[in-house]
């Protein structure tokens, strides 16, 4: 019997991959997806003219880039994909209005899933408690709130890049911990060669998780950390994207690579028993 969900997410073309890998997945009934349009600060449009007005030319190459690479990892396959979401736009921020709120118990769903949508609020929240996915760019609790795959790059920190996909409770990147990814890292990777590689990985085991829901018993979360590492959107400083690319053009993905065991190997992740990522993400053969 196929799980019947609603998603959440936004209208970039890294959610619309998603959404339409859902769309596809077999034993997954899209009842409807909700897609926020217009949330203020994080289209990627919106902060390159930003960066243009204030003639930041570092912020501007890095998402001239970041445009670039993410039409290159999604853009075919959302152009020529048939869509079996069900979307509708809605504006950014709206999710918690009644109306939704309505919609969406009317539709009945099995699961919620989310994915890059605004902070949810009850009565959503507590309509759908134990009952509502989602999926955070950053490791928790390592990383929290904006930029979280980010921070580790201006930091030389590749281990810390990945995704956590938890319950979903009204903190921020606070809820129980299902099962995490790392960040696939190959030589001569760019930041959004790694970022889109993740989100690619996301779509892969997302569906999987939905479909084994009732197997997805509770494990041992790990430590909180003694340093919290949480940014907001005024963290940010071009100085840091400079950063970001100086770390890149002094070698610090080989470096990475070099000593990939002892690196993880410091920074534990929580893996659930019942996905087996071998048979969900197929590395190439070298």
């Amino acid at each position: 019997m196929s799980k019947e969900i609603v998603i959440l997410t936004r209208g970039a073309l890294r959610h619309s991959f998603i959404r339409k890998l859902f769309g596809l997945a077999e034993g997954i009934d899209v009842l409807r997806t909700y897609c926020e349009t217009g949330v203020e600060h994080t289209s990627g449009s919106e902060l390159l003219e930003e960066a243009r007005k204030n003639k930041e030319a570092v912020r501007i190459n890095h998402l001239e880039r970041r445009a670039q690479s993410e039409h290159d990892y999604f853009g075919p396959f959302v152009n020529i994909t048939p869509d079996y979401s069900s979307p509708v736009d809605i504006p950014g921020g709206h999710i918690n209005e009644r109306q939704y709120y309505e919609e969406i118990t009317s539709l009945n769903p099995d699961l919620l899933v989310s994915y890059g949508c605004s902070l949810v609020k009850d009565p959503l929240l507590n309509e759908y408690e134990g009952r509502f996915l989602n999926v955070h760019l950053g490791l928790s609790p390592y990383n929290r709130g904006r930029g979280s795959n980010f921070w580790p790059l201006v930091n030389r920190k590749p281990e810390y890049v990945g995704a956590t996909f938890m319950h979903i409770d009204e903190g921020i990147d606070t809820g129980e911990i299902i099962h995490q990814l790392r960040a696939r890292v190959h030589p001569d990777d760019g930041p959004h060669d790694i970022g889109n590689r993740l989100i690619s990985d996301v779509g892969q085991v997302y569906p999987e998780l939905v479909r084994s829901f009732e197997d997805l018993h509770s494990i041992d979360q790990p430590p909180e950390p003694e340093e919290e590492n949480y940014h907001t959107s005024d963290d940010y400083n071009p100085e840091a994207t400079k950063q970001l690319y100086e770390n890149f053009d002094d070698g610090m993905i080989s470096e990475y690579l070099s000593k990939l065991d002892s690196r993880i190997s410091d920074v534990p992740i929580v893996k659930h028993p019942e996905i087996d990522e071998e048979k969900l993400i197929i590395e190439p053969e070298v």
